[in-house]
This record gives structure tokens, C-alpha cells and sequence, in this order.
């Protein structure tokens, strides 16, 4: 018991730390960061927390442009569009690699919203268990897809655990176990169960891990895949 709740004060610690070096990122990830989001502010995180697999932000902002020169870039635009023309929606996919199977993906969670919800705001009215328990069911789509969107377009209280966050707990010496679950246990009992402390935490994390200086880098909390 002693050993965790030293290792939950080295997470409060390193969440202070960053803090007053980096302040708050909100000021430079506007869209994700910021507490009121529009519609479009919401789908935009969550398709792009998918096409974001494996590639850098900046393909993503390549196929947001086609699908948005398209008339598409909705969740109610993709999911017609998948029904229509698939191989179209894979062009206009294509800059994020892998373009087949992410068409694949973001036409699955986009039939899954609209058929199930009708929209992303009914579905995030559901509670966090079920919206994380539903995500997980779309192929494609793991745990740290899940509560990205959770976290970003959700506004749910639940900690993102990405690579970053595993190097950077190795390098502090935070903890041994390095699995998602573990990892994601520990940081949310170390923290206030705080939306803007989870988004704020996890985007200086980033920030941290790669070596970056806060205000230098684009609005959106996806900058880490722009150095990947």
C-alpha cells in the first residue's frame, strides 16, 4: 500500500511539474482542450482519433481536406457516403495510409453512431462504461482510440495511455508494469477525476516526451504524430 501511494505522489508530482513548466495547453490545442466543443469540433476529434492510427497528423489533415472538399467530413457525410461510394470514401482517405481498412473503420463507427444514436452528442449522453464498452466492439478501435475520443470529444473523465506515456513513466521510474489497464488505473487514482486535468496532464505529456516547446506547435492535441 505504501509502494502505491508513493508511486501515485510521483504522478501528482510529475502532473505539477509539467504544469508550471509548460502551463496550460489549451491555449495551443484549442479544439481538443477546450471544455465547450461544437459538433463539428466533436466529430472532427473523433474520426480523426481514428484515421490517426499509425500515421502523423499531417495525413490526417490531408484526408480531413478531401473528405471536406467533398462535402463529408461529418459522421452523417461518411456514413451516406460509405453506402454510396465505397471506393470513393478510400480515396479520399487514402493520405492517412492503411486507407482501406481505415475507410473500413470510420464507416463502422459512423453506421454504429448514426443507427444506434443519430448523433455523437445522443451517444456521449450515455454514461462512460457503456460509451467505452460500445467503442470497444467496433473493429478497429482499442483502448486508447476508445478514450481518446472519451477524453476529447466526450469530455469523460478517463486518462489516455499512449506510448508517450509509457516512455516517459519508464524514464521517471514510476512504475514497472507498463499495460494499459495498469497504467491507466494508476493515473486516474493519483489525479482529481478532472476532465481539463486529464486533457491537460496527457497533452504535456506529450509535450514532454518529445522534447517540444509549448506555443510552437499546432492547435491540436495530435501534434505528438506530426514528429513520428
Amino acid at each position: 500500500m505504501a509502494k502505491k501511494l508513493g508511486l501515485m505522489k510521483k504522478i501528482y508530482q510529475l502532473y505539477l511539474s509539467l504544469s508550471k513548466k509548460y502551463g496550460s495547453p489549451k491555449e495551443f490545442w484549442i479544439k481538443w482542450c477546450k471544455k465547450q466543443k461544437t459538433k463539428q469540433n466533436r466529430e472532427d476529434i473523433a474520426l480523426g482519433a481514428i484515421l490517426t492510427q499509425r500515421t502523423n497528423w499531417r495525413n490526417v489533415e490531408l484526408a480531413f481536406k478531401n473528405l471536406k472538399s467533398a462535402k463529408v467530413l461529418s459522421i452523417r457525410g461518411i456514413y451516406r457516403l460509405s453506402k454510396q461510394n465505397k471506393n470513393l470514401l478510400e480515396n479520399l482517405v487514402r493520405p492517412s495510409g492503411f486507407y482501406k481498412q481505415k475507410a473500413q473503420r470510420i464507416s463502422q463507427f459512423c453506421e454504429f453512431i448514426i443507427k444506434n444514436y443519430g448523433s455523437l452528442e445522443k451517444f456521449f449522453e450515455q454514461d462512460l462504461e457503456t460509451c467505452r464498452e460500445q467503442l470497444l466492439e467496433i473493429n478497429g478501435i482499442g483502448p486508447e482510440t476508445a478514450d481518446s475520443i472519451l477524453l476529447y470529444a466526450g469530455n469523460k473523465p478517463i486518462f489516455v495511455i499512449d506510448e508517450y506515456t509509457r516512455r516517459l513513466v519508464k524514464k521517471q521510474k514510476i512504475a514497472k508494469r507498463l499495460s494499459y489497464s495498469h497504467l491507466q488505473r494508476l493515473f486516474e487514482q493519483s489525479l482529481p477525476k478532472d476532465v481539463r486535468v486529464y486533457q491537460d496532464f496527457h497533452a504535456m505529456i506529450v509535450l514532454e516526451s518529445k522534447g517540444l516547446k509549448a506555443g510552437k506547435q499546432t492547435s491540436s492535441i495530435y501534434a505528438r504524430k506530426l514528429l513520428s
